[in-house]
């Protein structure tokens, strides 16, 4: 009998296990409301950040809707300076001249040639910071290049030519006072591709403290009309405002070729260019202490006009190196190679005659590659054997293709 009872549960045993599983029920329902509200936030948080972008959005279409309200502005530039409160202003565009007047303090702060922008009444609104192409900035050099004079082999008196032309006028003026003569405007490098008529400009560059800038001829070459004149413009007007400055304007033939009978608007946009760099280098404005150096590969290309003293004073010729340049151009690219004992220069340099500085460094960086690729770190005068007769195979080839094409 006893047994039987103590099979049996107690009220109290089953209402302790219903209150545990309430309590559990209530827990699981705790955490699930906690994970809900945490879910909701989330949402909430990602309503408000996308409330706040619509915001930011309408704020912005609201100011760009207040800007197209407005009366436009138009550029123009001061032309005169009148005794009482009026100037002379001429319309940018379409080129209107009239008289306006300004207030006091806005007269102080403007002067023939300053840019202002103006209403359709043609009053002055503000003035204008003084405008120059961006492009023209960003060509300033600001490092300064790693090529020394000591970099080019088989070059002494091109070398020297330039330094007298360019560097001496730069950091010995006095001798040129004393001698009293003008020292040359600038000079013209011209002759076959790879011959070192750029690192003559590099080397010239790191020698001197004056601000350095390069440009291609190509890059003043634009599509619409007084672009490239424009451009030119703000280059000189760059060089001027940073003097003493030296400015490199590399394939000059394509921006100053010969002049021909062409109406296309192609052509003549070309021709307002070159016009404008003709001013500008030596036209009724003096340009400074400006000194230039331009290269060329196609000498016989160029006008006249620009080669004219004044203009440039120094026509240089940089031809294919020589024997010994060719033997100087071998030791200068070799000084960082593991070479062998077995490599002779004066063979090297009478093997390859014709070549010009670019293709001997060719030769070398082929030579290494060859040692590199018998897991070699010495290079050995069969390298530089075998890169010779890979690099004219290649020249050969790409003279052929040319020549088909």
């Amino acid at each position: 009998m006893s047994d039987i009872t103590d099979e049996v549960e107690s009220p109290d045993d089953v209402q302790v296990d219903d209150s545990g599983d309430r309590v559990q029920k209530l827990e699981e329902r705790v955490e699930k409301l906690r994970s809900e509200n945490e879910r909701v936030r989330d949402k909430l948080l990602d309503a408000n950040a996308q409330k706040n972008k619509y915001q930011q959005k309408i704020q912005r279409l609201k100011h760009e809707n207040e800007k197209l309200k407005k009366s436009p502005l138009f550029v123009a530039t001061v032309q005169e300076m009148t005794e009482d409160e009026g100037i002379v202003i001429k319309q940018h565009g379409n080129n209107q001249e009239a008289l306006t007047e300004v207030t006091e303090e806005m007269k102080e702060e403007i002067e023939p040639g300053s840019r202002v922008a103006v209403n359709n009444s043609l009053s002055v609104v503000k003035t204008l910071d003084d405008s120059t192409d961006v492009r023209a900035r960003v060509m300033e050099v600001t490092e300064t290049p790693e090529v020394t004079y000591e970099d080019i082999g088989g070059l002494e008196k091109q070398v020297n030519e330039v330094r007298e032309t360019v560097e001496m006028p730069l950091t010995n003026p006095e001798l040129f006072d004393e001698a009293g003569i003008d020292p040359p405007a600038g000079v013209l490098l011209h002759g076959p591709p790879g011959t070192g008529k750029t690192m003559l400009a590099k080397a010239v560059a790191r020698q001197t403290d004056a601000t350095f800038i390069k440009m291609a001829g190509s890059e003043l070459v634009h599509k619409f009309i007084g672009e490239g004149a424009r451009l030119v413009r703000d280059l000189f007007k760059v060089a001027r405002q940073n003097s003493p400055s030296v400015l490199f304007i590399d394939e000059i033939d394509a921006v100053a070729s010969k002049r021909t009978e062409s109406k296309t608007s192609g052509d003549a946009e070309v021709q307002r260019t070159m016009m404008q760099l003709l001013s500008e280098m030596d036209g009724f404005d003096s340009r400074g202490d400006v000194k230039i150096i331009a290269a060329t590969n196609r000498f016989d290309m160029l006008d006249r006009a620009i080669l004219r003293p004044g203009r440039f004073d120094r026509l240089i010729e940089v031809p294919l190196p020589e024997e010994e340049g060719r033997e100087q151009i071998f030791r200068i690219h070799t000084r960082d190679m593991n070479v062998s004992d077995d490599v002779d220069y004066e063979t090297l340099a009478t093997l390859t005659e014709g070549m010009s500085g670019a293709d001997v460094k060719s030769v070398c960086t082929e030579a290494g590659m060859f040692a590199i690729r018998r897991e070699e770190s010495t290079v050995r005068q069969k390298d530089f054997v075998e890169a010779y007769q890979k690099v004219s195979e290649e020249s050969d080839g790409e003279a052929s293709g040319r020549m088909f094409a």
